[in-house]
């Protein structure tokens, strides 16, 4: 009867988790794009950057987050990451504006500078920016955006 019993609970969850799984099915993976970086105070051999992050949400259901990660990789190399215990809602078909802290170690900050000033000649550099929006039980949303950062006039190597 026991066996019956946890046999019974253990199927019930299955089904559960599936039921959850489908209704994720059909979601369109939101936009995230850098709308702005602000320099604020860091610690000793860090620097620190409030990133503000558009998200745009293409689906007909409002998202709903409860803590953000963000990881900025320059030309291949992790660059900076941050996290916020921030939570909001993305409206349907809507957009939000999210402010994450960043630290970026003054050595990775070194070591791309070096790279930037070295090697072939060029006037853009290549970022990759991923991370996760937190949600309640399996509604985390990852995100991925890549694009090219202009470099100021004089800083890439002709």
């Amino acid at each position: 009867m026991r066996i019956a019993r946890i046999g019974a609970a253990a199927l019930l969850g299955c089904m559960l988790l599936l039921a959850g799984c489908a209704a994720l099915t059909g979601r369109e993976p939101v936009e995230v794009i850098v709308a702005g970086i602000e320099p604020i105070e860091g610690q000793g051999m860090e620097a620190r950057m409030l990133v503000k992050l558009r998200v745009q949400n293409p689906n007909d259901q409002a998202l709903n987050f409860n803590g953000v990660f963000v990881r900025l990789d320059v030309e291949g190399r992790r660059f900076a990451t941050g996290v916020s215990d921030q939570a909001g809602s993305v409206p349907r078909f809507g957009e939000t504006v999210i402010g994450i802290p960043m630290s970026v170690s003054m050595l990775d900050l070194a070591r791309q500078a070096m790279g930037a000033l070295g090697g072939r000649a060029r006037d853009k550099l290549t970022y990759e920016l991923s991370g996760k929006l937190d949600g309640e039980g399996f509604s985390g949303l990852r995100f991925h955006s890549t694009g090219e950062l202009s470099l100021p006039t004089g800083v890439g190597m002709r």
